[in-house]
């Protein structure tokens, strides 16, 4: 799973956020009840006075099984006589302890130096929350891709445009729920509005939540921002770098022709389209313009290296968004 900087850097610090808030919350608690119960804090005291006498005892060598089960029995006493007084006074039981976001971490989002479930679905809801800010994807899904937009007439071709608007939206159903690092890149062609966005964000959709890094981006604003970086005007507002272009799991261009073209533009295209194929990344690039009109934009061993090794998917049909 590759993500951005970015999006280990605030997860990490999410969670540094959650054990700080989760030790502040329990020391606030504890000078509460102290306050209240005087008793409480002669049992910390003595607990934390025990506990250093047993960690003394486990590394000598005479009389060690004696004194430690005296000094375990003691420890235990005290505990039970916690319980007792913080219930006698309307607390819970555990009222001293410390209330983590994730009891298994222990908010730390690690287990055993791997990551924990949490920090996981962390790293996912960040991600998910980037392409949002891009592209609104509650609204791009498999289900709300309606096919009885396409016309059901065959016009000089053995398939209706619904039935091979169906075929394809099944296809790539099956590409998000399968989708591996190593899955095959996909070129979706074909008219202005007849939905190669919605497809490609319906794979963005099910891949994100599969764990992996998605990087969307219109094909203008990617190159602007390459075009930035490569000439050193970097800034805040640069979303895309070459780093996270070539280096995520998936790479979705949408409406590639549409940016402004210059050689600068074209040698990027190219080096993203080579080095994802040769790294064995997916990539995702929808456009309006047919292979001879692309031919006429860009480089022809960029044309070469996308009719070869991409799957192209061309949608037929009216303009969705005008019948809609």
């Amino acid at each position: 799973m590759s993500y951005s900087k970015e999006v280990y850097s605030k997860a990490e610090k999410i969670l540094s956020e959650r054990l700080e808030k989760a030790n502040t919350d329990a020391q606030n608690r504890f000078d509460e009840i102290s306050e209240k119960i005087p008793r409480i804090e002669e049992i910390q005291r003595e607990l934390a006075r025990i506990g250093l006498e047993i960690s003394k005892v486990f590394f000598t060598d005479g009389g060690k099984q004696a004194e430690m089960e005296k000094l375990m029995n003691r420890s235990l006493a005290l505990q039970q006589e916690r319980k007792s007084v913080l219930a006698e006074n309307g607390y819970a039981e555990d009222a001293l302890e410390i209330k983590y976001t994730c009891p298994i971490c222990k908010d730390t989002g690690y287990v055993n130096h791997r990551r924990c479930k949490c920090h996981k679905e962390l790293l996912k809801d960040i991600e998910r929350e980037n392409l949002q800010k891009i592209a609104p994807l509650c609204d791009y899904t498999f289900e709300s891709f309606d096919v009885n937009y396409y016309p059901q007439e065959i016009e000089g071709s053995a398939v209706s445009p619904r039935a091979k608007a169906e075929k394809i939206k099944q296809s790539c159903s099956k590409y998000a729920v399968n989708f591996s690092p190593d899955s095959p890149s996909i070129m979706f062609m074909g008219g202005t509005g007849l939905g190669k966005t919605h497809l490609s964000l319906a794979i963005a959709n099910v891949v994100v939540n599969k764990g992996y890094g998605v990087l969307y981006a219109a094909a203008q604003n990617l190159f602007s921002d390459l075009q930035n970086e490569g000439f050193g005007r970097s800034s805040s507002a640069i979303k895309y770098t070459e780093k996270s272009v070539l280096s995520c799991d998936l790479l979705i261009i949408d409406d590639l022709g549409t940016e402004f073209k210059n050689s600068y533009t074209v040698a990027s295209l190219f080096n993203i389209i080579n080095s994802r194929l040769s790294a064995k990344k997916p990539t995702i690039i929808s456009t309006n313009y047919s292979f001879d009109e692309l031919e006429e934009k860009y480089d022809q061993r960029i044309i070469s290296r996308i009719s070869g090794e991409y799957k192209k998917l061309v949608l037929v049909g009216n303009d969705i968004r005008y019948l809609k």
